[in-house]
């Protein structure tokens, strides 16, 4: 036996380095992450699609959505219907549509719509 632990060759044991494996972690966050986003952005456009559901049954909207002009509002305004959009001061919104008499039909960031009243609006 002392003669094979004589010639036997002792392979040195590797080490990873401490930097290593905090990169193999990192990695490994950054994608479950990107899973995640995917995932996120999935339920906003799902709710987006519900959005636009009820604005269509709603407001009996069958023409296409598009987007006439962008404004900014100049005061925050709570919604007093379901058909009036609840605005905050200085939020971007797309109009939709105009109406007859003074309101215009809006969505907002979130995706949702109404009616909101030109005077509270500033066109650009």
């Amino acid at each position: 036996r002392e003669k094979d632990d004589k010639y036997k060759i002792q392979m040195p044991k590797l080490r990873v380095a401490q930097e290593h494996k905090d990169k193999r972690k990192n990695i490994i966050d950054v994608e479950r992450n990107i899973f995640k986003f995917k995932k996120s952005s999935e339920e906003k456009s799902r709710k987006r699609e519900k959005e636009e559901k009820f604005f269509r049954e709603t407001f009996m909207y069958d023409k296409e959505i598009s987007v006439i002009n962008t404004a900014t509002a100049e005061c925050s305004v709570p919604s007093e219907r379901r058909v009036d959009l609840p605005v905050t001061a200085g939020e971007q919104l797309d109009v939709i549509d105009v109406t007859e008499g003074h309101a215009v039909i809006c969505r907002n960031s979130e995706g949702r719509y109404g009616y909101v009243l030109v005077e509270h609006l500033n066109f650009r």
